[in-house]
């Protein structure tokens, strides 16, 4: 049977960056650390994502990952255009808190994905989503059920989706489903000081979304990476 889309294409420009070296987990932030400080303090604001001393409330346009153990960068739309000016500056030895490294590019492969809505679901893997805020964290504490939670954590998912959307410009004109297949235990994790609850897991939507992008809160340091489920071995974080 054929699969008929059920909104017109909406593309998005996605630039994958794979380093050869491998960092540790908890070296995410020092990773985008060393990028921010390689480059010109004055340069563009995609890399941190602050403006002066403010922070950028928009989605992160660039993303720092750990692929397969590998340090890694996502840039999406205007992010891919600053990219060259991270190339153009860097002299890619970086200092990841006290250890020093010389990074090596493996690859850069850039693509366009369609972002939008379809009458059929794909299966998706979502890693080290942060989805409870400190309102929303005590409600889900009160529920008691498997399937109580996965419908809380359901909502919050599409939510999750309508913002990356809406950070990227486009515009999702139907409704956008979520279905939650697999939950893992919560881990508990420490951001800025903050304790967190963190989730592994998957599901399914009728909406396209490319791989590596992130949902949730603190994509820019990896949390919250998607990948589409065609049984890959590569492992996120």
């Amino acid at each position: 049977m054929q699969n008929t889309e059920i909104q017109s294409n909406k593309k998005i420009r996605v630039l994958l960056l794979r380093f050869k070296n491998n960092i540790h987990k908890n070296e995410v932030s020092l990773l985008r650390g060393a990028v921010i400080h390689a480059i010109n303090k004055n340069d563009d604001i995609l890399f941190h994502n602050h403006e002066g001393n403010k922070f950028r409330y928009s989605y992160p346009l660039i993303q720092y990952k750990r692929i397969n153990q590998k340090g890694a960068i996502i840039c999406v739309n205007e992010g891919t255009d600053v990219i060259g000016n991270f190339f153009s500056q860097c002299n890619f030895d970086f200092s990841l808190g006290e250890k020093q490294m010389t990074m090596e590019i493996e690859s850069i492969k850039a693509n366009q994905y369609l972002v939008q809505i379809w009458d059929f679901s794909f299966y998706y893997r979502i890693r080290k989503w942060l989805p409870l805020n400190q309102e929303n964290y005590q409600e889900f504490l009160k529920l008691e059920g498997l399937s109580e939670k996965s419908l809380f954590l359901e909502k919050i998912l599409i939510g999750n989706i309508l913002s990356f959307a809406k950070g990227v410009n486009i515009h999702l004109e139907s409704q956008v489903s979520c279905k939650i297949t697999n939950l893992s235990e919560p881990i508990i994790i420490r951001y800025k000081e903050v304790k967190m609850m963190s989730f592994d897991t998957d599901f399914m939507s009728n909406v396209s979304l490319p791989d590596y992008i992130g949902l949730g809160k603190s994509v820019s340091l990896g949390f919250g990476t998607v990948t589409q489920n065609y049984d890959k071995k590569e492992s996120i974080q």
